[in-house]
């Protein structure tokens, strides 16, 4: 398996265009054209990371947080860890590879990830985006909508929820004259022709609408095409921000609390009070996601389990739900369970022998202190 083909298959699932736009995602550092060996899997990398993958000869690395995201001045190989990292990454032949705010975002990604350890059930996003979708309207001869509509589809457009190859279809009439110039498909030119045409109308995500656009315009008879692309504020229902579901029963307050602590194996949470009533319908978002309180409140979820909540966004919560600050690493390293099994699912179709591998220790950088009062 090709490098490329690797990540062609894993954007299906989280595409690059999803991300929030001064992110940044896919290739770091290496070569698309590699041939994989194995797989490393990490929230991020570090040095002991790095020397984990090396040792189980894995020549591509998965992480979550992107390693590059601020430009680099320079790379000193002799002061600077990074540096000295790039230069192990490049000596090594390894291509690593990120995907982050998209894996936020998309369907089955972290937050869901989240919210099914935490055993919700009904899960759906917390708040969908919206402004990132266009629809094409397209004028095609009858004889060729299903040729110019397959081509749409297998380019990524008509994709709703669960639903591929959604479209809707006008017929109509149609009207040209070309100049001593076409060579039209259909009649004549330099004279008035009147074509039977159905008008094709897909929504298509916006990272998605040039591939979508050169497929239609390749399939389509005519030399100069008729389309609209028009921008749209709909909310897409296949990405979105956090996540919303129910437990199976309504748990008190500190039942919840340790439920978390229990299903996310940590011992340290910050919170705050809620307005007291028992725990049923639960927000989450993986990750910094303070900014989603009201939209969890206004959901009229009982809980809502992030990370990074200052001290003013705990206020912001206080009496109206149980704000819960349950780690930044504690709250996204579920993800890297679907990636392995996403990656090892098209390992096995492929008929391919390579071994993926989780990072088996922890890059978690936060430890907590208990002072027990010893003098």
């Amino acid at each position: 398996m090709i490098v490329h083909q690797l990540i062609k298959y894993f954007e299906t699932w989280a595409p690059k265009g999803a991300s929030w736009e001064k992110d940044n995602v896919g290739l770091q550092i290496g070569s698309t054209d590699a041939k994989i060996k194995n797989i490393f899997l990490s929230l991020e990398l570090n040095a002991e990371s790095l020397n984990e993958a090396i040792k189980k000869n894995c020549n591509f690395i998965f992480t979550h947080h992107p390693f590059l995201f601020k430009p680099l001045s320079k790379i000193d190989i002799t002061h600077n860890p990074k540096a000295k990292l790039i230069e192990k990454l490049i000596k090594n032949n390894i291509t690593l590879y990120s995907a982050h705010t998209n894996l936020d975002f998309t369907k089955h990604g972290v937050s869901f990830e989240l919210a099914k350890r935490l055993k919700l059930n009904n899960i759906n996003f917390l708040k969908n985006e919206k402004g990132n979708q266009v629809k094409l309207i397209v004028f095609v001869p009858a004889e060729f909508v299903d040729k110019v509509s397959n081509a749409i589809f297998n380019a990524g457009g008509g994709v709703i929820g669960e639903y591929t190859k959604c479209s809707f279809r006008t017929n109509g009439s149609g009207t040209f004259e070309g100049s001593e110039n076409t060579n039209p498909a259909l009649g004549k030119k330099e004279n008035f022709e009147k074509v039977e045409e159905t008008k094709i109308e897909v929504l298509i995500n916006k990272w998605d609408a040039s591939k979508v656009i050169k497929s239609m315009i390749a399939a389509h008879p005519y030399e100069e095409p008729a389309f609209d692309v028009i921008p749209l504020e709909n909310e897409n229902v296949n990405y979105g921000f956090g996540a919303i579901g129910e437990l199976d029963k309504p748990l008190a307050q500190n039942e919840f609390l340790n439920h978390v602590c229990k299903k996310l194996k940590t011992k340290n949470i910050r919170f705050t009070k809620g307005s007291g009533r028992k725990i049923k319908k639960v927000a989450v978002c993986g990750g910094s996601g303070a900014r989603l309180v009201f939209d969890a409140v206004n959901q009229n979820a009982d809980a809502f389990v992030t990370a990074d909540v200052k001290y003013h966004d705990f206020q912001d919560g206080e009496n109206e739900i149980l704000f819960i600050d349950a780690g930044h690493y504690e709250t996204e390293i579920l993800i890297l369970d679907e990636v392995k099994k996403r990656i090892e699912k098209i390992i096995s179709d492929s008929g391919k022998n390579i071994k993926v591998y989780k990072n088996s220790r922890s890059t978690n950088p936060v430890r907590f202190f208990n002072n027990t009062g010893d003098k």
